[in-house]
């Protein structure tokens, strides 16, 4: 079967994939459309470590082809999106609705593909860049069929971690007033979020003035092509501002931003030894910066919920879908995403 595997210089495109059959616990996907994140770019260009070679790609959707023993919410023919949440269901965390901290969620990843006989990474128990991928019960997430595969896709990702960082982490309130600094595809998301909670201002803050049409058409109130011209918006500055560029100085630049009483919420991926500095002062009056992995989320609960606001139309999931490029395509794909041509490229098998 095809998929993108990096061996820790290149990517390639390959045909001679394989993936073993689904255990305990485990379900057989069918991947039809994977949207290419920029974490995905992250393990190439060396910014997020991980063992190599690796199949790549963690924001999925597609078909259960067969499940293993014990698996009874979804069956063979479902459509599901996928999570990156292989977690465990009993420990404390998973027990009081904090699945994304976990321990079993983080930093083990398997080997169920192979290749002439050589077993590859897992990359964030999913690996949605290949035709056919095994992932644990939790993370498939029964989907209505009539939400489109290349929007479903976003779901376990960049929406669940944009919207999820403004709903669940952030806990923005109707009235309150948002700042979004990098207007990409979780920068979008964070945007939508704000509106579907109400935000009365909320100002995207991006270097692209090509951003600016979809920023709005999200509910983006402002635009701007530079933090410097907040102030005149919010001359108190915001109640939350979310980095979603993964900049330590765009750190700083949030938390210069905020009002008292403020949160800043970083959700850019930096580089793992990578530094940011600001005044302890600046914190005083309530201030808060908040860590946020994958949007706090609880994908068995806000995957249906994020599928039911786009049925309804209040969650825009198909504009975010700039180009569907086949698989073959990914190296044109990856240029068009590093270049900051897409809101989100998909990959569609």
């Amino acid at each position: 079967m095809r998929g993108v595997v990096f061996d820790g210089k290149s990517v390639e495109v390959v045909a001679d994939l394989e993936v073993r059959d689904p255990g305990p616990g485990e379900v057989l996907v069918g991947i039809r459309a994977a949207g290419l994140c920029h974490s995905d770019l992250s393990v190439i260009d060396g910014t997020i470590p991980f063992p190599s070679p690796v199949v790549l790609g963690h924001e999925g959707a597609g078909v259960v082809e067969a499940v293993g023993e014990g698996v009874g919410h979804v069956a063979a023919g479902d459509h599901v999106a996928l999570s990156t949440l292989a977690n465990c269901g009993a420990c404390p965390d998973c027990d009081t609705g904090r699945p994304t901290m976990c321990r079993k969620a983080i930093g083990m990843p398997g080997q169920p593909f192979s290749r002439q006989g050589r077993p590859l990474f897992q990359f964030a128990s999913n690996s949605s860049f290949a035709e056919r991928t095994i992932v644990k019960a939790v993370q498939a997430v029964k989907i209505p069929d009539d939400v489109p595969f290349t929007s479903a896709a976003l779901l376990g990702c960049g929406v669940l971690t944009g919207v999820g960082a403004v709903l669940n982490r952030a806990a923005v309130a109707r009235g309150d007033t948002v700042v979004v600094i990098g207007a990409g595809g979780i920068g979008l998301n964070v945007v939508q979020g704000a509106r579907i909670a109400g935000a009365s201002v909320i100002v995207a803050v991006d270097t692209n003035p090509a951003k600016e049409e979809l920023a709005r058409r999200f509910g983006a109130t402002h635009f701007l092509g530079s933090a410097d011209g907040v102030r005149e918006v919010l001359p108190t500055g915001a109640d939350h501002v979310f980095e979603c560029v993964g900049h330590t100085g765009l750190v700083r630049t949030a938390i210069d931003l905020l009002d008292r009483h403020g949160q800043a919420v970083l959700l850019g991926m930096t580089a793992p030894k990578a530094e940011a500095s600001f005044p302890p002062a600046a914190m005083f009056l309530d201030k808060a910066i908040l860590g946020c992995r994958y949007g706090s989320s609880r994908p068995q609960k806000d995957i249906p919920l994020y599928a039911g606001l786009y049925r309804t139309g209040a969650l825009l999931l198909d504009e975010l879908v700039t180009t569907a490029y086949p698989v073959e395509e990914f190296d044109r794909a990856r240029e068009e995403a590093e270049a900051g041509k897409v809101a989100r490229g998909v990959l569609v098998f």
